[in-house]
């Protein structure tokens, strides 16, 4: 199966990565010349447009930062759809554009999956991220073997579209996370408390989340690097802020969040690190949240697994 894949950016480049790792047969394209030629380097073969990508590959995923630049790309290979042809949506992104964007590949004769990725860039890199797909089941079982490659737990959602809604809730929850750390370190710095015990603290307790055991390390290291940047986050809680709006749940914490990673924005600029997000409180206080023996950066050290599908309760016998 040849499979094509845009967008080499900080997810896409890692989960295109796991597919070279895995001797795929991959074309790929991106803006950037040169993340596509050290990829050719490494095997791949690169493509001059999207829909030369769809007229000579069987999938293509595309992982892109906005919406806006998913409709560009797929607005491209429409024409190059045909029967059997496969389009896999690996960005966060609105269920409305996906369902959108998947109907025209649909009426071509194609078939359509959002499968956003969920477990930060570091598992993407090993091929151990999770993994969630909307689409019917017969798509599902089809495109099943290459999700496997990409991640290791996989769920299948629903129909095209429900996992566009699910990913941008646990978004939603990781950045509520985040949030929650960064006044927790502060409040323990502020009376005093030893950080690397406070992070060891949460970290054996009913306090301790993905988020603490992960971020926080690179928060008390300094460098606050995950590969995940402020201007994404404002859209990924924009994005679950807009399903609840539009299905009447009146929210009080997620409004709070938008106008906190404004306030972030403003400071720091759109291109920020997520985690930079703690310099509002570093800044309101004076005190410096680093503690010596943490890593600058966020790395899997399980070893790649071969993925499989995750089956929810109520469908296991």
């Amino acid at each position: 199966m040849k499979i094509g894949f845009v967008g080499l950016g900080n997810v896409g480049g890692k989960l295109a990565g796991s597919l070279l790792r895995n001797s795929k047969d991959l074309t790929v394209l991106d803006l950037n010349s040169e993340f596509v030629a050290g990829f050719v380097s490494r095997g791949a073969k690169a493509a001059d447009s999207p829909a030369a990508l769809m007229r000579d590959c069987d999938v293509v995923i595309t992982c892109l930062p906005s919406p806006a630049a998913c409709n560009a790309v797929v607005s491209e290979m429409l024409g190059e759809v045909r029967e059997g042809k496969i389009w896999l949506e690996m960005s966060t992104t609105d269920e409305a554009e996906v369902k959108r964007l998947g109907a025209e590949v649909i009426a071509r004769g194609g078939a359509a999956v959002d499968c956003p990725v969920s477990g930060g860039c570091h598992r993407a890199d090993t091929g151990n991220i999770s993994i969630f797909a909307g689409c019917d089941r017969a798509t599902f079982e089809r495109v099943l073997p290459i999700l496997t490659v990409l991640g290791r737990r996989v769920l299948h959602t629903g129909e095209l579209g429900s996992a566009s809604v699910l990913k941008v809730m646990t978004n939603y929850l990781a950045t509520a996370n985040l949030l929650t750390c960064c006044e927790a370190l502060v409040t323990m710095k502020a009376a005093g408390l030893d950080l690397a015990t406070t992070y060891e603290a949460i970290k054996i307790s009913s306090g301790t989340s993905f988020v603490h055991e992960t971020e926080s390390q690179v928060i008390l290291n300094g460098s606050r690097d995950i590969s995940f940047t402020m201007d994404l986050v404002k859209k990924d809680i924009g994005l679950f802020q807009e399903i609840a709006e539009r299905t009447g749940v009146p929210l009080e914490i997620s409004p709070l969040m938008i106008e906190i990673f404004k306030d972030g924005i403003a400071r720091y600029g759109e291109r920020a690190q997520s985690d930079d997000i703690i310099r509002r409180l570093e800044e309101a206080t004076g005190l410096d949240i680093t503690a010596p023996g943490f890593p600058a950066e966020m790395v899997d050290d399980e070893p790649e697994e071969p993925g499989y599908e995750v089956v929810p309760a109520r469908g296991r016998g």
